[in-house]
């Protein structure tokens, strides 16, 4: 995956980040929402890393004893961030960075979080390794993604929409998120179908057996 694709994914965010919020007001309201204290649920202490932080949307829901830090490839979209953690008088550490070139060291963090994320990035086994990376053995990877559905016809449709989709907002419709953790080398331990036809899942993962060199 060339660079040029990543710099047009930071293009596209960076345009549509005024807007983010208001283009994604229904949904939040009527499901998002639920699903993201669904997934923080999850998560315990720790140094947790946020993947894909956007506009800050997960912020109200850091859990109180986590030191969280959260990383985005858009400046744009870190503005909005720093506004709602200044609001919400958050101390998360806000930084712009690849999800697919991570600058962390191997295994800092006690978790890993990202929602709607693997569907953005370029190359989602890259990014996902990444992370696997990042993460000390016995931690926990949990992403909230929405995915190619599971029936023919309409999956089939989502392939046809996807470039066009991808021009338009950012993301791909058409990822299929749960084999690419797998691809990455995680090990996942439950996969949940949030929607009908599995179009929303809740994966929740572990770090690789990493071995020492």
């Amino acid at each position: 995956m060339t660079r040029d694709a990543v710099r047009r994914t930071k293009a596209r965010y960076d345009r549509i980040a005024p807007i983010y919020d208001r283009m994604e007001a229904v949904v939040e309201g009527l499901a998002f929402r639920r699903w993201r204290k669904r997934l923080w649920a999850h998560v315990d202490g720790g140094r947790v890393l946020e993947v894909g932080v956007g506009t800050g949307k997960n912020v109200p829901y850091y859990p109180g004893p986590a030191r969280v830090t959260a990383v985005d490839i858009s400046d744009r979209m870190l503005e909005r961030a720093r506004e709602r953690a200044r609001t919400l008088h958050s101390d998360v550490g806000l930084a712009l960075m690849d999800a697919e070139r991570l600058g962390f060291p191997d295994g800092v963090f006690d978790a890993a979080v990202a929602t709607f994320v693997f569907c953005s990035v370029p190359d989602p086994v890259q990014g996902l390794k990444e992370v696997d990376r990042v993460v000390k053995p016995g931690g926990r990877v949990v992403l909230l993604e929405h995915v190619r559905v599971n029936m023919p016809i309409v999956g089939r449709l989502m392939d046809l929409l996807d470039p066009f989709v991808l021009r338009l907002i950012g993301p791909h419709i058409n990822r299929r998120t749960a084999v690419n953790v797998e691809r990455a080398g995680l090990e996942t331990e439950r996969v949940d179908e949030l929607t009908a036809g599995g179009l929303v899942k809740l994966i929740i993962a572990r770090p690789s057996e990493k071995t020492g060199g």
